[in-house]
């Protein structure tokens, strides 16, 4: 870290993050090749199999629930890898693009799988001539189309999965539980395959049944080599255990963790890792949380606010309780910087990230933290020492945005008054999905282009 008055100078992160902007940019385009090109194979092994020939309705709706399935199934495996936590696509595109990736491509999969069903049962029964509850009975007999029950209950779960997405039911749900619940995607897709390979019309060739084949074993391998090999490694590598818990607030707790090559983990400030604490009662699932110092080499320190169930135990964990953490995950950090003038813009628990950024942020830095009360401001002496020592500029915001004079608290208006020259610097936001919506409207009328945004929201 630099004294204090002697700044390091900012350019030369700023010409390293171009480049990196660049070899990101060819990452990307080689990512949607490869998406978009394995799904032109599967319309034209759709098209070559007889499939644009129609001379009735029901041919043409049994031909749309060829393709609407065949896509279903390959979303569902693209689904699968965006869950695998795939460490090089992670730091490509980014955990908060994942997220959006995520969600939208869930409910497509979803969508295409509800149209694949409808106009299966329906297209059928108008070539059985049968009304389509006879044809539904038909289809789950078991004998004449194989593999329906369990296609039947895979859709079931899938539905489940996407029910428990929507706001509303994540408000509702524990954590805990709303994980469990999206573990039963695996389940919906394993069990698609045993309708999908023995019923599938156009996977009667070898060779095309052999290119699904290999679409669900690369899918299955990168399932197991980031979700199952690369954390077990880590986890025997690290040896990491939880060396100190410490009181910050009201339901606020930091806790560093110690291990076996820390100085190895190549963590920077505004990265994440998933962590696990192997305790009973703890190590069914895993949560994110942000570093909330810059690893110093002998240890990695996170900051916690109890915010549902698991959160709310963690001050109770035991000093010698072993942790598994993946990752480190994110581009949050000072690589992604483009401008020589940076603000940074955090709601309540998600100054944590940007608390870390600022160890290694130098130049004209501003910082806006915003928070309900002044007692909500996490760290916040922490804060003013590295002001101290750095001399960033510093707003704390304080009001509640359900009154008349909160509305306006970080509208376009205000950040401009706060920071006059807003549209000439790099934006890093991180906070609540509410507050980051919110603001990141405000920045974007307030003239800061989409490309200068780098937005971290605490949510999965």
């Amino acid at each position: 870290m630099a004294d204090a008055g002697v700044l390091a100078d900012p350019l030369p992160a700023v010409t390293g993050a171009s480049l990196r902007a660049a070899r990101r940019t060819a990452g990307l385009a080689l990512v949607w090749l490869v998406v978009l090109g394995n799904a032109a194979a599967i319309v034209w092994l759709w098209a070559h199999g007889g499939n644009l020939h129609v001379t009735s309705a029901g041919q043409l709706l049994t031909s749309i629930a060829r393709i609407t399935g065949l896509l279903g199934a390959y979303l569902a495996l693209i689904q699968v890898i965006l869950l695998a936590r795939v460490a090089p696509l992670e730091r490509l595109v980014g955990f908060d693009r994942l997220t959006v990736w995520h969600r939208w491509n869930g409910h497509a999969t979803f969508d295409l799988v509800i149209v694949h069903v409808v106009t299966s049962v329906w297209g059928y029964a108008l070539l059985d001539r049968y009304s389509v509850p006879k044809e539904l009975s038909t289809m789950l007999g078991g004998g004449v189309y194989p593999g329906m029950i369990t296609a039947t209950i895979g859709t079931v779960l899938l539905a489940a999965v996407v029910g428990t997405s929507y706001t509303i039911a994540r408000r509702r749900l524990p954590y805990e539980w709303w994980y469990a619940v999206h573990l039963l995607a695996y389940a919906a897709i394993a069990l698609a395959w045993f309708h999908q390979i023995p019923t599938g019309n156009e996977l009667v060739v070898d060779a095309a049944a052999d290119y699904w084949r290999a679409l669900y074993v690369t899918a299955l391998a990168l399932l197991l080599a980031f979700r199952v090999v690369a954390p077990a490694v880590g986890y025997f590598r690290r040896g990491l255990r939880v060396a100190e818990v410490v009181p910050e607030g009201d339901g606020v707790v930091s806790m560093r963790v110690e291990g076996r090559g820390v100085e190895r983990i190549r963590a920077r400030p505004g990265q994440f890792f998933l962590w696990r604490f192997l305790r009973r009662g703890w190590w069914r699932s895993a949560h994110p949380f942000s570093l909330s110092a810059a690893p110093d080499g002998r240890s990695l320190r996170i900051t916690v606010k109890s915010l549902g169930d698991h959160t709310a135990r963690i001050a109770a964990i035991p000093v010698g309780t072993r942790v598994l953490a993946e990752g480190p995950f994110g581009v949050f950090t000072a690589a992604s910087r483009r401008r020589e003038k940076v603000l940074l813009v955090a709601g309540g628990i998600g100054i944590t990230p940007i608390r870390a950024l600022l160890e290694e942020l130098r130049g004209d830095v501003v910082v806006v933290y915003r928070a309900v009360s002044a007692g909500e401001l996490v760290l916040r002496d922490e804060l003013h020492e590295l002001r101290a020592r750095t001399g960033f500029v510093l707003h704390e915001v304080v009001g509640d945005h359900r009154t008349a004079e909160g509305q306006a608290l970080l509208d376009a208006a205000h950040l401009r008054a706060l920071v006059p020259d807003l549209d000439d610097r790099d934006v890093y936001l991180c906070g609540p999905p509410g507050l980051a919506n919110h603001v990141v409207r405000a920045l974007r009328s307030a003239g800061v282009p989409r490309r200068h945004l780098h937005v971290e929201r605490f949510a999965l």
